[in-house]
């Protein structure tokens, strides 16, 4: 049976940086309040749809693998934000890189989006090794956020990263996979009031709630990412000396340090890049993938763990030896349209907005 291999990866960041400092003009919080509590100093804020962070992404990870866009079999397209509810994302990226009829679909899982397309991706490719798998995380987080909302306000990022996955015939690739869902504490972080479920006839049916309970999501998301952890681990007699690396979900350090401790694996092999982007939901992984093999913290032949926690409450991880290869084949020169504004310019008007809707009678 083939297994699947990631050959290309990419990411896409835009370029608006806003930092604790910006946040804390505009609601109660501080560098130091974010820092000691999340590990992150700053998040990029996008001034383009969804659709276009994924599709520079992707482009640079077909890049990467040195496979046409057309000869892709099938899109994943990972996000919790997309452009619009129908018809899918996937689509749109589909028509933008010019391929005709892969299948195309996306997937919302939360923040396990990457990590459950890996598992879909490696289903494919086990029984069409000859039908590349093309798997995007991408959010733009940021457009749902009340900005005077301290909790949640100052977690959340925009980006985009990609992957390329193709069938290999040897022993590496993904190893094995583990997925699951909490359900009974999925209100723990939810837009209610969002979708079919929203009254739309309402005064103000713009009007929504981003529900973050950051104490309940700490206490399952370690309990499940370690569980699917050891899952994978056990599956494939491997111990945690055995991993190199293990690339999480960026959503909190204290809940990456509490992951690594419960593994038994050395902080050291842990990479993390939330300081820089905060939580990028869909995005965290593939864009973490791809800056530790450009910082050469991929070696080949190296066991990669991957685990990811995310809305519903979802939860996942996946074993993988990688290949020979840590060099793109290729690069693209595909990039986002300027931006001319700064990050707290982007949010300007979405901090008034609600700063209004504050100040009005109950």
């Amino acid at each position: 049976m083939s297994r699947a291999q990631i050959t290309g990866w990419g990411k896409c960041l835009p370029p608006a940086v806003l930092t604790n400092d910006d946040l804390a003009a505009v609601t109660d919080t501080s560098d130091e309040w974010i820092v000691e509590r999340t590990g992150i100093r700053e998040r990029r804020i996008s001034h383009v749809h969804t659709s276009e962070l994924g599709l520079v992404a992707a482009k640079r990870a077909l890049a990467a693998a040195g496979v046409p866009a057309d000869d892709i079999g099938m899109i994943v397209f990972a996000s919790a934000s997309p452009d619009v509810l129908i018809p899918n994302t996937a689509s749109a990226l589909q028509k933008q890189l010019g391929n005709k009829d892969a299948a195309a679909f996306d997937l919302n899982s939360g923040c396990t989006g990457f990590v459950y397309g890996l598992k879909v991706a490696s289903d494919h490719l086990s029984n069409n090794p000859d039908s590349p798998v093309l798997l995007v995380g991408a959010e733009r987080l940021t457009w749902y956020l009340d900005w005077t909302q301290r909790d949640s306000a100052v977690l959340f990022g925009d980006g985009a990263g990609a992957a390329v996955l193709q069938a290999t015939g040897g022993d590496d690739g993904i190893l094995d996979n583990f997925l699951g869902c909490e359900a009974e504490a999925r209100e723990a972080l939810m837009i209610p009031d969002f979708g079919t479920a929203m009254n739309r006839f309402e005064p103000d049916p713009t009007r929504f709630e981003l529900r973050f309970d950051g104490r309940e999501i700490f206490r399952h998301a370690v309990k499940g990412m370690a569980r699917a952890c050891q899952q994978v681990m056990e599956r494939c007699n491997t111990t945690a000396d055995d991993i190199d690396i293990v690339i999480p979900h960026q959503a909190n350090e204290r809940i990456i340090d509490a992951l690594a401790d419960r593994m038994g694996v050395d902080r050291g092999k842990v990479y993390r890049n939330i300081a820089k982007y905060g939580n990028t939901s869909a995005a965290t992984i593939p864009v973490a993938l791809t800056e530790a093999l450009e910082e050469g913290r991929i070696a080949p032949g190296a066991t990669i763990l991957f685990a990811a926690f995310g809305a519903g409450l979802t939860w996942a991880a996946g074993l993988m030896r990688w290949g020979n290869r840590i060099e793109p084949l290729g690069t693209s020169d595909a990039e986002l349209a300027p931006c001319t504004s700064t990050g707290p310019e982007l949010i300007a008007d979405a901090v008034e907005f609600f700063r209004r809707g504050q100040s009005q009678p109950a």
